[in-house]
């Protein structure tokens, strides 16, 4: 298990960097078979403390929580509280598929990029496309089914997760409706 526990313009002594491998291990070892490595990150913001947690299994899910207080071990418990949430409900929905997966999730590197906002209005066409790149990032996509797209989903709280069908090989995109529902697109050629 790598840990990387850093502060953004504050400095975190080697107490706090100990509690918190030692509260995390702790959950980790409760909820989460085999995580790989955990990022956690403290900051300020006005007069309190931030903590975002973020933990990779090898199952492929990306787990996230973040904690706001104004001292900063109570930040990091309020991350860590959100957390261990989390990963007990993927620990219950893992035990509900009936599902124990052997080997670890394959991820496949992949580019992310962050386009910046076009400020024309909706009434105008764009002439041709001027988005310019703001970020540019690597990301992973794992090989995973189409209910484990659905249940990352779900306990990452994101939008949208992107996919490699297992089943096919093929990217696929799971998405929340605006109705709840999940969108599930596969674009593979079926005829």
């Amino acid at each position: 298990m790598h840990y990387q526990i850093t502060g953004k313009q504050i400095d975190i002594g080697e107490a706090l960097q100990t509690h918190v491998q030692s509260e995390m291990s702790e959950v980790f070892s409760k909820y989460a078979g085999r995580p790989t490595d955990a990022i956690i990150v403290f900051s300020k913001s006005g007069h309190e403390y931030v903590c975002e947690a973020e933990v990779h299994l090898s199952t492929g899910l990306t787990a996230q929580a973040k904690g706001k207080a104004t001292e900063i071990y109570a930040a990091f418990d309020g991350a860590s509280e959100k957390m261990e949430k989390q990963l007990r409900r993927y620990k219950r929905r893992l035990k509900d598929h009936h599902r124990d997966r052997s080997q670890p999730v394959e991820l496949s590197d992949a580019g992310s990029y962050i386009l910046a906002s076009n400020d024309e209005s909706d009434d105008q066409e764009p002439n041709g496309v001027n988005s310019m790149i703001v970020a540019e990032m690597e990301t992973k996509i794992p090989s995973i089914s189409v209910g484990e797209a659905v249940m990352q989903m779900e306990i990452a709280d994101a939008p949208v997760l992107v996919f490699r069908n297992e089943g096919h090989s093929g990217i696929n995109v799971v998405y929340r409706r605006e109705d709840g529902n999940i969108g599930w697109i596969d674009p593979r050629n079926t005829g």
